[in-house]
């Protein structure tokens, strides 16, 4: 399969499983209710921190069996280092899954605050919560053999398959009985056990075959040696990604009753939708700046940065600004809930300003990474989690979700103000200024004008219609801004149109 339709499948099952996702979120509290919400959403936490004990070890897989796939192991070693994985990613399965199941209760009766639920059917979910996450854990081992095999056609029909059958599927089967927590959490266990079956027998197929009688497989640990050191890189970047994005919600689902925690929730998924935008031009970004800068072409390499900071200004300054200004039209267009509109707004304008910093605050990363040194990442990474983890603690014990949100908001933009600014100056000095102002500052502060401007002079929204017509109204004008202000955005458009009439 080529390259292209590869990646191309990849982003649409991504957006689909996104997109679907969020779309369905207002429904769930419409039908089961904001403290039934809540408790979705902790089970959505609980599957973050879970990978916190991937170890790495499914980039592992992935690589070993892509490097298989070009001739660099044997058919042997490859499955003992399959099976070895097999018994970790079994062993963790169990032990993680076993613990949770045994501290249902406790985790029930301390941790979570709810007032209507009744408390042997929120034990009850807890525990069906620790099975079905258990079996979604295992199947990081079989998506990596089958991402290293290339098939990701297959594996991208299989998710947007698989995220029809958990987010509308549910629906279907809680309307013949009943739309309570107990029938969404069975639901949710028997899709994860038939969505790791169907995953084992699939990667199964793309396992190369040997000779028992000459070559035996055997069950020892030893083969994952030679790659432990980048199973520890990647773990220690992941762990502390979870650790960061995940340290706030698992706080609060603590502090807030469930109810709220649902609100919450529904915020800061709403807001991360600012996050994909840079996933599809990193992944194009970084190989094309590593092969510039190979070919010690360091302009063009710069070149291509630029551009892609003022994509992303654009794209993502963009959204970001029309939710902050129009938040409550949002949510109310979408959900048809003033009281939920009036409760999610705050949080949601707070995320995602926070989330539009973070985006751009991590394109150092890619200049880091196209020359070969990582060494200010791991650093960042560090004193990042350093300040944020007992910040954000604090913030959220205290201040609630919204004192969560202000504290994302101060520390993304200190790091972007002044740590980025620091990198910049240790690898492309005189660079950090001319790339903050042309690409961000130029791009984002007149649209921010703009927005404001536009939220004052729109008219004032009742229907659910005029509140979708007032975030177009903002959208738009925010969006054109953008594309004015950006330098190369002027550039490429003035060329098109420059030729058209030409011709």
């Amino acid at each position: 399969m080529s390259l292209k339709k590869n990646i191309i499948a990849n982003y649409v099952s991504q957006i689909y499983v996104t997109a679907i996702g969020i779309l369905i979120l207002p429904y769930y509290i419409e039908y089961m209710g904001a403290e039934a919400y809540g408790l979705v959403g902790f089970f959505v936490l609980l599957q973050a921190w879970f990978n916190l004990l991937d170890l790495g070890l499914t980039p592992t897989i992935s690589r070993e069996t892509a490097r298989f796939k070009s001739g660099a192991t044997t058919p042997l070693g490859f499955r003992q280092i399959y099976r070895a994985l097999n018994v970790i990613f079994f062993i963790i399965a169990l032990v993680g899954g076993l613990s949770l199941y045994l501290l249902s209760e406790v985790v029930a009766r301390r941790w979570l605050n709810f007032d209507s639920l009744d408390m042997n059917n929120v034990i009850f979910s807890v525990k069906i919560m620790a099975l079905t996450v258990a079996f979604r854990w295992l199947c990081g081992l079989y998506r990596g053999v089958i991402t290293g095999s290339e098939s990701l056609v297959w594996l991208s029909y299989f998710n947007i398959v698989m995220a029809t059958l958990r987010s509308l599927g549910v629906f279907v089967v809680m309307f013949e009985f009943g739309f309570t927590i107990f029938t969404f959490f069975v639901y949710q266990l028997i899709i994860a056990f038939v969505e790791t079956s169907v995953l084992f027998n699939k990667s199964r197929t793309l396992l190369p075959p040997i000779n028992s009688n000459l070559e035996a497989i055997g069950w020892s640990l030893k083969p994952l040696l030679p790659v432990l050191k980048f199973s520890m890189t990647i773990a220690f970047t992941a762990s502390i990604w979870v650790l960061v994005t995940q340290t706030d919600k698992l706080v609060l689902s603590n502090v807030l009753p469930l109810a709220e925690y649902g609100y919450f929730t529904l915020a800061v998924l709403v807001a991360g939708g600012i996050m994909i935008i840079s996933g599809p031009i990193s992944n194009a970004v970084l190989p094309r700046m590593t092969s510039l800068f190979a070919q010690n072409k360091n302009i063009e390499m710069l070149n291509v940065y630029h551009s892609a900071t003022q994509l992303v200004a654009i794209i993502g300054g963009a959204a970001a600004i029309t939710i902050f200004f129009s938040a409550e039209s949002l949510l109310f267009a979408w959900t048809g809930d003033k009281h939920l509109s009036e409760a999610v707004a705050p949080i949601l304008r707070l995320y995602v300003i926070g989330n539009s910093f973070l985006i751009i605050t991590s394109f150092p990363y890619y200049l880091q990474y196209a020359k070969g040194n990582l060494k200010y990442h791991l650093y960042g990474n560090f004193i990042f989690a350093g300040i944020l983890l007992p910040a954000i603690v604090l913030a959220a014990k205290y201040y609630g979700a919204v004192g969560a949100g202000y504290t994302w908001v101060i520390i993304n933009l200190l790091f972007l103000t002044f740590w980025v600014g620091f990198i910049h100056y240790k690898i492309e000095p005189g660079l950090h200024l001319k790339w903050l102002f042309n690409n961000v500052i130029l791009v984002c502060i007149p649209a921010v004008c703009v927005g404001y401007i536009t939220h004052h002079i729109v008219f004032e929204p009742v229907t659910r219609l005029d509140n979708f017509y007032v975030v177009i109204s903002t959208g738009m004008p925010v969006f054109l801004t953008s594309l004015f202000f950006s330098p190369i955005a002027r550039k490429i458009l003035g060329e098109k149109y420059f030729n058209k009439v030409m011709s």
